[in-house]
Formats: structure tokens, sequence, C-alpha cells
């Protein structure tokens, strides 16, 4: 805890500011980035990119963080606020993303990341780049999958064999005692 590296001089104030209440915020857990990312859905290396600035954060990360600490109502909400502002001014990836970016789902039990995307804003329609927020659930808050269709075993199958085999079987027989008769 206290032990961060510096954050880079030419952040925006709105990002410096959000990262450095982040850090607060973790340091007053008295967690490991470890024994954070055991209670998150993010892992240790996610924090270390997020409380170093070098990537921001999901909005989940945030509100699981929060969570984490204890804080709910007013307090979370303006940490959701300072994320807000932030995610606006994000330095942009030092690496080239391409315009066809998408989110890639990651392995069980990992978070997904922000993407960054290009995007026309500003006066003239200049290109800059944004983040786009990927919604990341842990396992524990996601809602039951239940399919669409209720599935029919095979004994839906079966009883529509017996029920057409019946049938067969009274039709022979009324074809039998009518001839007969």
């Amino acid at each position: 805890m206290g032990a961060w590296q510096p954050l880079p001089d030419d952040l925006p104030p709105e990002v410096r500011h959000f990262v450095e209440q982040l850090r607060l915020l973790k340091d007053g857990t008295g967690l490991s980035l470890v024994s954070l990312g055991a209670r998150t859905a993010y892992s240790k290396s996610s924090w270390q990119r997020y409380l170093n600035a070098t990537q921001p954060p999901p909005r989940q990360a945030v509100a699981a963080l929060c969570r984490v600490a204890g804080l709910a109502g007013a307090d979370a909400e303006r940490h959701t606020v300072r994320w807000e502002m932030a995610v606006k001014v994000w330095p942009k990836p030092t690496a080239a993303v391409p315009a066809q970016a998408h989110a890639q789902v990651q392995p069980q039990g990992q978070a997904l990341v922000p993407v960054a995307l290009p995007v026309a804003d500003g006066p003239g329609g200049e290109v800059r780049e944004a983040y786009e927020e990927v919604p990341t659930v842990p396992w524990w808050d996601r809602p039951e999958e239940r399919p669409a269709v209720p599935r029919r075993g095979p004994g839906g199958r079966l009883l529509v064999y017996a029920v057409a085999l019946l049938a067969a079987l009274l039709v022979t027989a009324v074809v039998g005692a009518v001839a007969l008769g």
C-alpha cells in the first residue's frame, strides 16, 4: 500500500484525479492486488494497469472496487462520475487499433477490457479515439441462463410413438370388427 509508481506527467487532470482516488479507495480496503483480484472479476494484472493509468478500467471494475470497499449510494456514484469524466479524455493507447477492432471474450474468470475505437468528434469531424465500454459481469452476478423454448427429452418422443401405435391398433381393431360383422 502506498508504494505506487508515479503517474505520467502528461496525464489529463481528470484521469490523474480519478486514478489517485481509485488508489486511495484500494489502499483503504487493505487488500493486496491479488486479494482484490480474487474478490472481483478482474485479475491482479488488470488492476495494475488500471491503478497505474496505463488502461482505463471498465465501469464494472470501478463498481466492484466500490462494493469491496463498502461504498454505496452517493459515495459509489462519485467514483462512477469520475470514471465518466476520465474515460472521455483518457490518452490514446500507443499501439494503433484498427477500426474493425471488437472486444474479445477472455477465458472464464477473466474480465473484458475497453477497446479503443476511432470516432468522429469535434469541429470539422476530426477523428479521435474513444473507449467503448464492454460490459463485464462477474459469474456470481449473472442471471441464470434458461433455454428460450423448453426442450423435450426422449420421453416426449416416445409418448408420440406410443400414441401413434395405439391409434394404429385401434383402427386395425375397428376395421377387423367391421369386416367380421
